[in-house]
């Protein structure tokens, strides 16, 4: 049975799940799109402070979280929206270039949060909700909190990302791009890893889009440390 990091002796905000020192609630506002976005987490992922899909839960405006458990299986009808294709993203999908994008509001996503192993288990059990399309993501994942193993392979939020960009939602793919970094920035730096945050930040976009957050995130606070310590039991479970 899976732990609490609060147990494991790691205070953090119930909201962004990051210790107070680098806490970002406050660094961005909610995104709002017309795509309807609805996330899959596996039970073990619940406890991951580094998931996506808990990012997205928290700064998508509607989005909604399903938690997936094999011994208590989802009902379809209780997670389809009505008057929306359902559409599950997974890399063996139908590829997005051969379909006709219809306007975003006229689309549920359903992104699988988990390890690669996790969303092969949840795919199984809703590939027969709603058509399983295949986004075109080249290169290498900007969540540099997990292993992607291997280049093309990416996390939940950046799925996201691409689709919201490939259905015209700029404005929405800008802004949840900001909270994405920003949550892998001030996470690198809550584990103690001051030169590969330094380097993630070089190529953010939030090091011009939010200079005075971050310069407030970054000030030493009289009592605390300069660098947070990961205890050994969380850094096994980001890995799991």
């Amino acid at each position: 049975m899976a732990r609490s990091v609060v147990l494991a002796g790691t205070v953090r905000c119930e909201r962004c799940q990051l210790p107070p020192r680098w806490c970002v609630c406050a660094g961005l506002g909610p995104v709002v799109s017309a795509l309807q976005v609805d996330v899959m987490m596996h039970h073990r992922e619940q406890w991951r402070p580094s998931s996506t899909g808990k990012l997205i839960q928290r700064v998508v405006s509607g989005a909604r979280t399903h938690l997936y458990q094999r011994e208590i299986p989802r009902e379809r009808a209780a997670v389809l929206h009505s008057g929306r294709e359902l559409w599950v993203l997974h890399p063996m999908g139908e590829p997005l270039s051969e379909i006709a994008l219809p306007p975003a509001e006229n689309v549920q996503v359903l992104l699988l949060d988990g390890s690669w192993g996790e969303a092969a288990e949840m795919l199984r059990a809703v590939e027969p909700w709603g058509r399983r399309v295949c986004l075109p993501m080249t290169g290498k994942s900007r969540y540099w909190l997990r292993e992607q193993q291997g280049e093309g392979k990416f996390s939940t939020i950046e799925a996201l990302l691409a689709l919201l960009a490939a259905l015209g939602q700029r404005e929405a793919e800008a802004q949840l791009r900001l909270h994405f970094e920003l949550h892998v920035y001030a996470s690198l730096l809550a584990r103690g890893r001051k030169w590969p945050a330094a380097e993630y930040l070089d190529a953010s976009p939030i090091k011009a889009a939010l200079p005075e957050f971050l310069s407030r995130l970054l000030e030493r606070r009289r009592g605390e440390p300069h660098v947070a310590r990961t205890s050994r039991l969380e850094r096994e479970r980001e890995t799991e």
